[in-house]
């Protein structure tokens, strides 16, 4: 059954500037939701009206589709075009269903490298007249499939496939390499943001851009400029070529301006992480919004959020087309079309699209620079002056958790570490990352409405200790097997010393895996990753086998065998992710723990700020919402109301987008750690959301759950 396609009538389009009674209007937007985020602006926006304030308290269920897969995370934000659903499973399995049902019409799964799944959140549509096509990612390759019958289009690339590592330098070709999030199309060609390893071993993270026709390159930018090129000189000579210099990729998006050709793409930082004295300078084009030229893929502004990060601050999600207002010369308010940025550190950044003049002013701020050894810091960071943070900046020596049974003893532990500033450097007695590793902003981005200019932001009020500790040298490793050795140098920061994991931080025990796991599972597993999991694939052959022995408790070889793991080439390197938490598991810091904010982009001011999630516990000991960790974005409508899901209770629900009420809230069948989308079919608007759990040690699901009303 297709959908209906409306379209909002236009307001005045005059040199750029937009009229209509000094009032924002909705953009051009249809019933469907034909691209990632609701479409090339990544607003997160539908202008359906069926569903309002009034009436949202009526939502039901219209259908569930169980994927029957509950191997990892289900991140996906479903794209709906002429009433077909198209979407992945949670080990990257593409799917087509009737979007008024819910019923199943084709699935695809690759037989030629069945275990290359990485967590996906969403795909692609292409079309040029009844040659309809959807693109997307798993393991190493982008694939196109005809969007009718699922089946693999020959005549792109390698039968239907094309190598994610096309165009990489030759050094770069064993490394490892994913993606995790759609592709932005421009004509013939789509943009592919690309995950890489996060340590010394990342490839570089060159945006490029291929042919949907043919799978071909079309073009490359290269985010580690190479001698001559512009930026080359804010790198250590010679560092585009070194091995133990990478990333400064784009992995969690790009926005598209169509008309004016101009794809904006932001980008993460340079690996090794958390330690760069092996690539001093400012390191341009890592942690930068770029705006490209979407045919030829040159650079037309920059703006750099973070100068030599060392604190893993990636741009979390893709911008967001918007339009701010502002007086014109004749002191007669305009548009202005911008782009919005927002960032791990809680921060939103507002550009002019065409020239990137921000729109809001920006300082540059003296910052510590007692670093480790070897490291040269950047003495300046830039923050914009207004708005003002959506998260909190710094923790305070008692903004411990008031609830907390061991409120002392985390006093204590504040004190021992860095703490004061968000941007101490990383340190062997401790560092505190807040807002956290993953935000501040995240991966879910915000929602945007122009009739109110609100950008909805959800975000985590999650802190993090980081420590450093020197590298092991090689005669300090002497003692130990040889799977031992791989073990400890690739594997011990996220899973620990003795493969217990962390699963308050997300990390698995790898203890008796082989009761859990066959021997190939785990061996594909460590070569391609899995999920937010890299790929060791620079690992040779022996290290490979010596590393399964230890995880398999099959070592025969005695202590201080032949085999020499490959070593860490950084004199420091992090011990592992830590959250800072109470004893019982909850943030170790002062309430909100999760937010839900709305920012007006014409003042700068924020509308309203609520808690986002709850713990059923602690709201059954009288203790008001705290909020909680959530990973996934909003959604907003021309009806009036706001949908999220994301939070690790589980819940799903809306509010009143002007004024933040709370309006409807119902419990999913798992975790819906995704973006909803909307859409209209068969007369009726819907509301669907992926629900696999898994994430924060959430039960598992497996299932797409779509609302309307009865």
């Amino acid at each position: 059954m297709k959908a209906k396609f409306i379209v909002i009538p236009a307001a005045v389009i005059l040199g750029g500037i937009l009229l209509f009674n000094f009032i924002q209007s909705p953009p051009l937007a249809s019933s469907e939701w034909r691209e990632y985020l609701g479409g090339p602006d990544r607003a997160h926006y539908s202008p359906l009206t069926e569903i309002t304030p009034e009436n949202v308290k009526n939502l039901q269920v219209a259908w569930e589709y169980h994927t029957r897969d509950t191997t990892g995370q289900m991140q996906c934000n479903p794209i709906i075009v002429d009433g077909v659903l198209y979407a992945p499973t949670a080990s990257g399995q593409i799917f087509a269903l009737d979007a008024a049902s819910g019923k199943e019409l084709w699935r695809y799964t690759d037989s030629r490298d069945p275990q290359a799944s990485n967590t996906s959140r969403g795909v692609t549509y292409w079309a040029d007249g009844d040659d309809r096509r959807i693109l997307f990612s798993a393991g190493t390759w982008l694939y196109a499939l005809n969007a009718r019958t699922g089946q693999l289009v020959e005549s792109f690339g390698d039968k239907g496939r094309v190598s994610l590592r096309l165009g990489l330098p030759e050094n770069a070709q064993n490394k490892f390499i994913c993606s995790n999030t759609p592709g932005t199309i421009y004509k013939d060609l789509i943009v592919m943001p690309v995950r890489l390893s996060e340590g010394p071993d990342a490839a570089p993270g060159h945006v490029r851009a291929f042919n949907v026709r043919t799978g071909s390159l079309a073009w490359t930018f290269r985010t580690i400029p190479h001698p001559g090129e512009a930026g080359y000189e804010t790198w250590g000579k010679e560092n585009w070529k070194n091995t133990d210099v990478g990333a400064a990729n784009n992995w969690a998006g790009m926005a598209i301006d169509r008309e004016r050709g101009i794809i904006y793409v932001p980008t993460g930082s340079a690996g090794y992480d958390f330690y760069g004295g092996n690539r001093p300078g400012n390191n341009l084009y890592a942690n930068c919004l770029l705006a490209l030229d979407a045919a030829t893929g040159k650079r037309k502004w920059h703006f750099q959020f973070v100068h030599h990060d060392v604190w893993d601050r990636d741009l979390p999600s893709p911008p967001t087309l918007v339009q701010v207002k502002r007086d014109g010369p004749d002191g007669r308010p305009r548009l202005i079309d911008a782009v919005a940025q927002i960032t791990k550190s809680g921060f939103v950044f507002v550009f002019d699209r065409v020239t990137g003049k921000s729109l809001f002013p920006i300082k540059e701020i003296k910052v510590p620079t007692n670093g480790l050894p070897g490291e040269v810091p950047s003495a300046t960071q830039p923050v914009p002056l207004r708005p003002a943070p959506f998260s909190r900046q710094n923790i305070g020596d008692n903004d411990v958790n008031p609830y907390a049974e061991n409120k002392e003893e985390l006093q204590a532990r504040l004190k021992s570490i860095r703490h004061k500033d968000q941007f101490e450097l990383p340190s062997q007695e401790g560092t505190l990352i807040f807002p956290g590793f993953d935000g501040g902003g995240e991966w879910g981005g915000p929602a945007y409405d122009a009739e109110t200019g609100l950008l909805y932001i959800n975000s985590n009020e999650m802190a993090w200790v980081m420590r450093m500790e020197p590298t092991p040298k090689k005669d300090e490793l002497a003692g130990l097997t040889p799977g031992q050795k791989v073990y400890q140098i690739n594997c011990a920061t996220c899973h620990g010393a003795g493969r217990k994991g962390n699963p308050k931080s997300g990390y698995p025990s790898l203890v008796d895996i082989g009761t859990r796991r066959d021997r190939a599972y785990v061996h594909t597993l460590v070569k391609n990753g899995k999920g937010m999991m890299p790929g060791f694939s620079y690992l040779k052959d022996g290290e490979h086998e010596a590393l399964l022995a230890f995880l398999f408790n099959e070592e025969k070889v005695e202590a201080g065998g032949k085999i020499a793991a490959t070593t860490f080439p950084l004199p420091f390197k992090m011990d592992g992710y830590n959250k800072f938490l109470d004893q019982n598991g909850y943030p170790a810091i002062s309430p909100p723990w999760g937010q839900l904010s709305a920012l007006n982009l014409n003042t700068g001011e924020y509308e309203w700020k609520i808690p986002l999630g709850e713990f059923k516990e602690l709201i059954a000991k009288g203790i008001p919402p705290t909020g909680c960790e959530n990973y996934g974005g909003p959604v907003v409508t021309a009806g009036g109301v706001l949908f999220i899901a994301a939070t690790k209770d589980g819940m799903f629900r809306a509010f009143d987008k002007r004024t933040g009420k709370l309006l409807y809230q119902t419990e999913l069948p798992a975790g819906g750690f995704a973006t909803p989308s909307v859409y209209e079919a068969g007369g009726k608007q819907y509301v669907v959301i992926a629900c696999g759990g898994t994430k924060l040690g959430t039960k598992k699901g497996d299932s797409y759950v779509a609302f309307a009303l009865p």
